[in-house]
Formats: structure tokens, C-alpha cells, sequence
């Protein structure tokens, strides 16, 4: 007999349901990649400080992990739609709050506390554990593959057009256009309706596993942790490439716009890369994979560190680093998943996502640090590399294989 849940997702084409998914984490990803192009117009027209500006977006990131898994457990309560949708209205909000702001703290509440708010309601984790909810486990990892290069192509559909935006009617009515768009993620939401049902009496027992009893079942596993810290690493090197990457190809004496081309690059074969790594979850061990992928950065930026800098080398890097940029997401989701169930899959995979924000945080912060003391980025690599190592190890002993059975309720 089939879940309640999964009896209710079959009414509904696959295709369709992967296509809104995609959609939402297109717009979802792209608007809020979008933020860094006001920076300077906003700055110059109201008399900001530029550090008074990243902290707002700072702010958002650290916000965006904290807020994570409550918002998870409130669409694991009450249904990924709902939670998108209010995550859309909260977008709108903080968008139109950060056009219309009279200071800086006013913009730093919106900037920074809302929309961290929004973009975990209405983000990549959500939408994700919602998709992966309602379709068969064959068809997951794809559908996660999917769903992860979606917010790549946000990146190119929707900056450049933020760009076009700013530069033909101001920041102002670009922010007020970038809001309305936010609103289109309310219509893409309503198939994803993966509220589950009340349990059968007959039920799996994982169907009838409450929240505190699945939260404390994954705390004690130590393939949560593993999970946990190895996200961590990830978003080590994701944010401190995208912060930091422009300044150090700099530094070694290339244009700024060859930093640019190669964060622009990262982003175009991360849509490869995610649809790949969609496919290996479901071919082959998640576990392997994600050594795999830990283990190949670390390679990949031991030979960046060593070679010369020259434009062909620093593209070659951001191309083969776009292919691991998140293609961590597809075996990570898969594993939470398989280890703890769906029941509770947003709120779970929602604290694992806390470790990736607060790795963001680290790395965006310890880079800026390491160059203000060294006045190289040198040590920034070396702790990458060594970070990539350790994510490696620390995935060898995750549990890949059916999950425990639970006791009856």
C-alpha cells in the first residue's frame, strides 16, 4: 500500500512538478544573487558605507542557516506550498523595503533580517525537500539535480536582467520590478502540495514519527554530524570563492573582469554539474560520490594554488570548479533521505543546510581576515585544501543503505 503522501503526488505529472520546482528555485536564487549589482548606486546616492551594505547581506546569509530549520519544520508540518508561498510575500516585502528604505537600518532590517527570512521559506532547502517528498525515490536525484541547476540558471536569467534594470530605469524601479517577480513564485508553488496526510493505522512507523523523536534520532547518529560538517566545508569554499575569488585573481595582476568571467563561469557549469551529480545519486553510492567530489576540489585547488595565474588557467579552474560547485546537494538531500525518512525532510536537511551558512559565514569572513593579516590569500588556500580533506574523510563512515526499522509507535 502506498503513502498517503505518495498516492496524493501521483495525481500530478512529474515533469510538472520538477518544472514549478525548477521555476521557483530559478527566481528564488536569481533575485537574491541579484543584491550585489545595487551596491554601488545605492552607496552613491544615499551616502552608505560599503561595509554598512555587506553587513545587511551578511546578515541575510547568517539568518537565511539560523531560520532554516524552522522553516523546514513548518513545511514539514503544513506543506512546502504554504511555506513558498509566505516565503514569496516575504521576498516582495523585503524586496520593496530595501528600494524605499530612508537609512541604513531601516534597509538592514529588510536587507538583512526579512529577506534571510524569505529566502529560507522560499529557498533551495524548501523546495527541494517538497520535490523530493512527492516524487518516487527513482526519481529523486534527478529531480534534486534539476532543481539545483535551477538556481545556477537564475543567476544568468535574472542578473543580467537586474543589470539591464538598474542601468535603463535606476535601482529604485529595478527593485520594485525585481519584487512583482518575486510574486511569480506563488502560481509555480500551488503543485507543490505535499502536506501529508494523517498516517494510516498501518502505516510505516516512520509515517507516524513525530518531530522531537526523528530530531533526536538524527542527532544521535553520526552520520548526521558527518553530514553536517562535511556542508560545513562546502560552504566554506563556495562563499569564499565567490567573495574572495575576484580580489585574488586581482592580486596576481589579471583585470578585475577576468574575477567576474570566472564567478560567471563557476555558475554555467554548476547547471552541468548539478545535473550530473542528479543522475550519479541515483546510480551510486551517495557516500562515494560526496568523497569523490570533497576529494576532487581539493585537488583541483592544490593545482590552482601551484600553477600560474594567467586568464586560460583561471578559467580552467572555474569551469572545473563549477562542475563541483553544488553538486554536493543532490547525494546530500538523497542520504537525508534515505537515513531519516521524508516525513520530516525539510526540517532535517534544513539543519544540515545551518552547517553549509554557517561554513558561508566562515569563509567569506576568515578570508578577509587571512588577507588583512598576510596580504595573501595563500593561507585561505591552504585551509581550503585541508578543509576538502577532512570533508572527504568524514563522509566515509556515513550510513548508505536502507535505514534502520523503527520500533512501533
Amino acid at each position: 500500500m502506498s503513502a498517503p503522501s505518495q498516492t496524493r503526488s501521483l495525481a500530478l505529472p512529474a515533469g510538472l512538478l520538477i518544472a514549478c520546482a525548477v521555476g521557483c528555485a530559478i527566481l528564488a536564487m536569481g533575485l537574491r544573487q541579484s543584491f550585489g549589482l545595487f551596491l554601488a548606486p545605492m552607496t552613491a546616492e544615499n551616502g552608505w558605507t560599503a561595509s554598512g551594505f555587506a553587513l545587511a547581506i551578511a546578515l541575510q546569509v547568517l539568518l537565511n542557516g539560523v531560520s532554516q530549520p524552522l522553516t523546514g519544520q513548518l513545511a514539514d508540518r503544513f506543506g512546502g506550498r504554504k511555506v513558498i508561498i509566505g516565503g514569496a510575500l516575504l521576498y516582495a516585502t523585503g524586496i520593496l523595503g530595501m528600494a524605499f528604505s530612508a537609512g541604513l537600518p531601516l534597509f538592514t532590517f529588510f536587507a538583512g533580517v526579512v529577506m534571510g527570512v524569505a529566502v529560507s521559506a522560499a529557498g533551495m532547502p524548501t523546495i527541494i525537500a517538497s520535490l523530493t517528498r512527492m516524487l518516487p525515490e527513482e526519481k529523486r536525484g534527478r529531480a534534486v539535480g534539476l532543481g539545483t541547476a535551477g538556481s545556477s540558471a537564475g543567476q544568468f536569467l535574472i542578473v543580467p536582467l537586474a543589470g539591464l534594470g538598474i542601468a535603463g530605469f535606476g535601482w529604485q524601479w529595478a527593485l520594485v520590478a525585481m519584487a512583482l517577480a518575486a510574486l511569480l513564485m506563488i502560481p509555480l508553488a500551488m503543485p507543490l502540495n505535499d502536506r501529508p496526510a494523517t498516517p494510516a493505522a498501518n502505516a510505516a512507523a516512520a509515517d507516524n514519527e513525530t518531530a522531537r523523536a526523528a530530531l533526536s534520532r538524527a542527532f544521535r547518529d553520526p552520520s548526521f554530524w558527518c553530514l553536517f560538517f562535511g556542508f560545513f566545508v562546502c560552504g566554506v569554499h563556495v562563499s569564499f570563492l565567490t567573495v574572495h575569488l575576484p580580489g585574488f585573481v586581482h592580486s596576481c595582476g589579471l583585470p578585475l573582469y577576468v574575477g567576474a568571467g570566472a564567478i560567471s563561469l563557476i555558475g554555467l557549469f554548476n547547471i552541468a554539474g548539478s545535473l550530473i551529480s542528479g543522475e550519479l545519486t541515483q546510480k551510486w553510492k551517495r557516500r562515494e560520490l560526496l568523497v569523490g567530489i570533497y576529494a576532487a576540489r581539493g585537488v583541483l585547488m592544490t593545482a590552482f594554488l601551484l600553477m600560474e595565474k594567467t586568464t586560460t588557467s583561471v578559467m580552467i579552474f572555474a569551469a572545473l570548479m563549477g562542475i563541483l560547485w553544488l553538486s554536493t546537494v543532490p547525494p546530500t538531500v538523497a542520504l537525508c533521505a534515505r537515513n531519516w525518512g521524508t516525513r520530516w525532510l525539510a526540517t532535517i536537511f534544513g539543519l544540515v543546510f545551518l552547517g553549509h551558512q554557517i561554513g558561508g559565514f566562515t569563509g567569506a569572513f576568515l578570508g578577509g581576515l587571512v588577507f588583512d593579516r598576510t596580504g595573501s590569500y595563500d593561507l585561505m588556500w591552504v585551509f581550503g585544501i585541508l578543509a576538502a580533506a577532512f570533508a572527504a574523510i568524514v563522509h566515509l563512515p556515513v550510513r548508505d543503505g536502507p535505514r534502520p526499522a523503527l520500533a512501533a509507535a
